[in-house]
């Protein structure tokens, strides 16, 4: 793997993105903000915390839970088809780009979608009055991280995948239950104890609470070492997606 041969893959990404950016615009306002509107006032009406809003509160989880989103889809379904169905990389690697070029650059991209997620889902919920601190901006760098982790499990498991079926297990028991365990709808210390223990296995958990301390302003609440968590995780993830890309492509 080197730079060059991992931006190119990335650049290839783009220049498709850009192209068809226009179909997936609407995609990156609607759905949070129907999510900010159904859970935050809707369900919000009926829900009191002591310090904050429930619209408020959810905000920042709404930030932290659709990178996670935007990562884990691009890897998965994208990169399945375009290994699979489309025969990108096999393509691709006709050329001299490595396959660790290749998965590097998946990833890298994975995790540059599930930054202009989170930044598009930052500007939503400004415009919605519910960011009131500078500290806000930190959210920007804790998405990219968020989408590196990310990325690199979903292009780990689809290195392993069968068929694109599979991923309906993967959404189905790794990401749903991340989403309504990890603290995005409510707080941790509402659970009970050994729910509030497993939940920091799940990787969405400390990117929630990190996003969450920054753009309420009070970065001091923040766990922050679940930076360890979330560096670790890609760090195990990272070459292990290239290794399995690698040798499921020539077996």
């Amino acid at each position: 793997m080197d730079f060059a041969g991992t931006f190119r893959m990335w650049q290839r990404n783009r220049d498709v993105f850009i192209k068809l950016w226009r179909s997936e615009l609407l995609g990156f306002f609607a759905e949070p903000i129907l999510i900010l509107l159904i859970m935050g006032v809707g369900l919000g009406t009926y829900i009191a915390l002591e310090q904050e809003s429930y619209i408020e509160f959810i905000a920042p989880g709404i930030v932290a839970a659709y990178t996670m989103f935007s990562a884990s889809f691009e890897c998965t379904y994208g990169s399945f088809i375009r290994m699979k169905h489309q025969k990108t990389y096999d393509a691709i690697i006709a050329t001299p780009l490595s396959i660790e070029d290749v998965a590097a650059g998946e990833i890298i991209w994975g995790a540059t979608r599930a930054l202009l997620t989170g930044v598009v889902i930052l500007i939503v919920i400004s415009a919605f009055r519910l960011v009131d601190s500078v500290w806000a901006l930190a959210a920007i760098p804790l998405a990219l991280l968020t989408g590196l982790m990310f990325s690199s499990i979903a292009l780990f498991f689809t290195s392993i995948a069968p068929a694109i079926y599979s991923f309906n297990y993967y959404f189905t028991l790794f990401i749903t239950p991340m989403f309504f365990f990890s603290g995005v709808f409510f707080p941790l210390d509402s659970f009970p104890p050994v729910i509030q223990r497993l939940a920091w296995i799940a990787p969405l958990t400390p990117a929630t609470d990190l996003t969450r301390a920054v753009i309420t302003g009070n970065p001091g609440q923040g766990e922050w070492w679940g930076l360890g968590i979330m560096f670790g995780l890609t760090a195990i993830f990272f070459p292990l997606s290239l290794y399995t890309l690698k040798r499921r492509l020539f077996k």
